[in-house]
């Protein structure tokens, strides 16, 4: 016979209670909104949200991203028994509280940002930018043209009508209520994700449209011209991308922000851009100095992100952007590209004179330093793999834990200060 108290489970120093102790500090009203009493009216029955944030939280600090395993540890693990405190959870409540609930965990990471501005850990006047492309849960054989799509839908949409007719012939009368639910669900769920696949054509076409002409009229062109695109029926949302290892996957394009004095990560964004050179930089800047409320002065970014609009832009708002430049196509040339040439604006002269400086270079630096300390703690350690979500509102929301988990694990201490 073992007698033991709940609270036995895990040391004094335990990083749980850490995690606990910051969560029960925060201010969590925007979670506790759905389910509140109205007037003439009664509240929800529900799993109190701060467990729920805790578990989450403690997950991603553990490099858990799946909502089964999360329910397993909550069976199995002393340190996640003690975050429940005997309250049952399963692997269904996790996974829809991990993104239901967007707005909130938004509000909360900006909240947790700003509480490390005021203590004095965080300062933004330089910020580093850069982008990790990361697996989703969709294959590469689900993509389709459209052609294909089209004949999918129909059929989709004749499988619908069958399926309603057969479950409540009377030869379907051994299933039970919850078996026809869950066919019929099935079912419209697979026709909702081909309407959303077949709703994506139009914007592809038009970016197809634009990066033709964009390479001329020559072989390259043409070859644009010539290709079709394709979407995921799994994932309408997701886009093949060429990933660091050099091959093509599909997946989500996240983009992070951080300190490069603390390193804590200021702002997070997904997009299902394959490149970063599509305006994805002054988004960022606002995002951090909304957040943050203060104003970014310098901004570090690679080359990937080199856009003469973005320096101008830039340039306009006060900021000093950090980029190198693209490499010169004409070997005499290269070597050469920061020399000033007739015709360059004031914002093109002061970026090139920035980025051929002793200082600039030294500046630039802490990009790769920052960045890539992020994008490897992350990847390694708080579960930023490979998203098992659909959509990119709802693999914004695992960022976003991931990014919460990432700062918490680091700041935590200070946050408790």
């Amino acid at each position: 016979m073992l007698i033991q108290c709940p609270d036995d489970l895990v040391v004094a120093n335990h990083p749980v209670r850490m995690v606990m102790a910051v969560v029960e500090k925060l201010d969590l009203d925007r979670f506790h909104e759905p389910i509140k009493a109205r007037a003439g009216q009664a509240g929800r029955d529900a799993t109190d949200p701060q467990l729920l944030v805790a578990l989450w939280l403690y997950a991603c600090t553990r490099g858990i991203g799946s909502a089964r395993e999360l329910a397993r540890r909550c069976e199995d693990s002393a340190a996640f028994r003690w975050l429940c405190g005997g309250v049952s959870v399963n692997h269904r409540l996790l996974s829809d509280f991990r993104s239901d609930h967007s707005a909130a965990l938004d509000a909360l990471f900006t909240q947790v940002i700003a509480s490390l501005v005021d203590k004095d850990v965080v300062h933004v006047s330089r910020v580093s930018q850069d982008g990790v492309r990361v697996r989703v849960g969709a294959g590469a054989s689900s993509f389709r043209r459209q052609e294909r799509l089209q004949q999918l839908l129909q059929e989709s949409r004749q499988h619908v009508e069958q399926l309603r007719d057969q479950v409540d012939s009377p030869e379907h009368a051994a299933l039970s209520a919850r078996q026809r639910a869950a066919r019929k669900r099935a079912a419209a769920e697979k026709l909702e994700r081909l309407e959303q696949a077949i709703a994506q054509l139009p914007e592809l076409k038009r970016k197809q449209a634009e990066a033709a002409r964009q390479a001329g009229h020559g072989k390259r062109g043409e070859q644009i011209r010539n290709r079709q695109p394709r979407v995921s029926t799994t994932d309408a949302q997701a886009r093949v991308m060429k990933m660091p290892n050099g091959g093509f996957n599909p997946a989500v394009n996240v983009q992070l922000a951080a300190d490069t004095a603390s390193r804590a990560i200021l702002g997070v964004e997904v997009s299902n851009e394959g490149s970063d050179n599509a305006g994805l930089s002054e988004p960022m800047r606002r995002q951090v100095e909304q957040r943050t409320g203060g104003k970014v002065q310098q901004q570090l970014i690679d080359g990937g992100y080199m856009r003469r609009e973005d320096i101008e832009q830039a340039h306009r708002a006060g900021v000093e952007l950090f980029v190198p430049p693209k490499p010169a196509r004409q070997a005499e040339k290269q070597g050469r590209e920061l020399e000033p040439k007739r015709g360059d604006s004031e914002a093109v002269l002061a970026w090139k004179r920035r980025m051929a400086s002793e200082e600039g270079k030294q500046i630039y630096k802490q990009r790769a330093a920052t960045s890539e300390t992020v994008n490897g703690d992350l990847r390694s350690y708080r579960g930023l793999s490979q998203f098992t979500v659909r959509g990119l509102n709802k693999i914004r929301c695992v960022a976003l834990w991931c990014a919460l988990a990432y700062n918490l694990m680091h700041f935590g201490h200070a946050l408790l200060a």
